[in-house]
């Protein structure tokens, strides 16, 4: 059995499939038993055919695919159920987040307290476009406000978690938004880790500012709902 999946959500990603999938293997080969997931969510391109034939260079590859368009939420819950590994690691499949920083994040989990579930990469510089750091940071800001998660950067793909805790949050279409709002429901808690980030170099971005705005909205209701009504209890058996 692994250690570590590497769970990796994609649509339309054709040309950052290969340069990827070198990257994650070049960074965890020697270092921790490992295999790679990842979650076709019904790309219109050929993106299912390119992760076909780079099977046969990665035997550590496994391909999940979505018979029909389901969203990056659903592409990380399903490859997550999927994954074999007790941590999971997750990158978003455009390439801007870095596998090199996957040991970084181990070596957090290594050091820290036992109530430490949930490691989230931090992107210090960003590399996007001035509108998407801007949404990003106001996104931010009134997201830690309500939920008092005390994590700077929840739009980070690039995270590590422990699969069970994962599987016992409650599952709604873009939670992996507030992965450490839902682990400290969980009663546990998250350490954000500094990471790089790049620029993409091929293909496009799947969301726009108005997308992330008024879904955004309505999801931060939600949560905040499940954070007050939300209950742990230490117990014992006698």
């Amino acid at each position: 059995m692994p250690q570590l999946s590497v769970v990796v959500p994609v649509f339309n990603e054709r040309d950052n499939i290969p340069p990827l999938l070198a990257e994650i293997a070049g960074a965890l080969r020697g270092k921790v038993d490992f295999e790679i997931v990842y979650v076709d969510d019904d790309s219109s391109d050929d993106s299912r055919q390119v992760l076909g034939n780079e099977k046969a260079k990665y035997p550590e590859l496994r391909v999940i695919h979505h018979v029909s368009r389901s969203g990056q939420s659903t592409a990380v819950w399903n490859g997550v159920r999927a994954a074999k590994g007790t941590w999971i690691a997750t990158l978003d499949g455009d390439g801007q987040n870095d596998p090199a920083d996957i040991p970084k994040l181990l070596a957090a989990r290594d050091t820290a307290g036992p109530r430490v579930r949930l490691f989230a990469g931090w992107r210090t510089t960003r590399r996007d476009s001035f509108n998407k750091r801007i949404s990003s940071k106001i996104a931010n800001a009134v997201r830690s406000r309500m939920l008092k998660d005390a994590t700077p950067d929840t739009g980070c793909g690039l995270k590590l978690f422990e699969r069970d805790v994962f599987l016992r949050l409650p599952y709604f279409d873009h939670m992996h938004r507030y992965l450490p709002a839902l682990v400290k429901r969980a009663g546990y808690e998250s350490q954000s880790v500094p990471v790089g980030h790049r620029p993409r170099t091929a293909g496009t971005s799947k969301y726009g500012m108005l997308d992330r705005l008024w879904v955004g909205i309505a999801d931060l209701r939600g949560v905040a709902w499940l954070m007050r009504r939300g209950k742990v209890t230490e117990v014992e058996e006698l």
